[in-house]
């Protein structure tokens, strides 16, 4: 290499530093704010990940030291004051278990409609409620609660026509009652012990087929 394209790679490689030195003169905030932005995140994400994971340890803690208790009911209630949808669940367990059932329903009446709840637990909590309240909510309300249940593809359908049919038994339509009974027999979904209930609902009310009439061997005996 001569000494002229010597000189000349010399003089580029200033003139790109100079360059680069005057972009990062200009532009070099943005970079550094990036960097700011970029570790600022990720130490506020684990902040957040820290403090969650305290939350959690901290409702655990509460969880166990309520189910310690002789009667939960209201140590659980408590706990579920947060919203939280387990403690909510064991709460109105706990209160069922008490005998306290309008209390138990009111918990369940709040899960059914927390949209950020997985749709199971809030219809679970509707079938659970109604259920509960099955001595005092009219049959009107019955069946618009148990409405969005009984459908198709739903996982508590056969359920929610069971407790239907005891609508219907309890306002007299014992026809509606038989043919729903009828429609949970015949579905390959129904469970053992979900057929078997039908069974012997239909035989407390007396939706069982009539028996057949007995019929004699014997021949006309003569002279009749």
């Amino acid at each position: 290499m001569s000494d002229t394209d010597s000189f000349i790679e010399e003089v580029s490689e200033e003139v790109r530093r100079d360059r680069l030195f005057n972009l990062l003169r200009r532009y070099g905030w943005i970079a550094a704010a990036l960097v700011v932005l970029v570790v600022g995140g990720a130490a506020f994400n684990e902040y957040r990940k820290a403090a969650d994971r305290t939350e959690a340890q901290a409702r655990g803690d509460a969880l166990l030291a309520a189910l310690e208790q002789p009667e939960p009911g209201d140590a659980l209630t408590a706990v579920a004051s947060d919203g939280s949808v387990p403690a909510l669940m064991l709460a109105a367990a706990a209160l069922e278990e008490e005998g306290n059932y309008t209390a138990a329903a009111d918990l369940l009446d709040q899960l059914a409609v927390m949209q950020d709840a997985p749709a199971i637990y809030r219809d679970v909590a509707t079938l659970k409620s109604v259920m509960l309240r099955s001595d005092t909510l009219s049959a009107d309300d019955k069946r618009t609660r148990l409405a969005g249940l009984a459908v198709p593809g739903n996982p508590l359908r056969l359920l929610a026509e069971e407790q239907l049919a005891l609508v219907d038994i309890e306002a007299g339509d014992l026809e509606a009652a038989n043919a729903r009974l009828d429609m949970i027999e015949a579905d390959a979904e129904t469970s053992v012990g979900l057929r078997a209930r039908v069974g012997q609902l239909k035989l407390a009310v007396g939706l069982t087929p009539d028996a057949p009439e007995a019929t004699s061997d014997e021949g006309p005996v003569e002279g009749q």
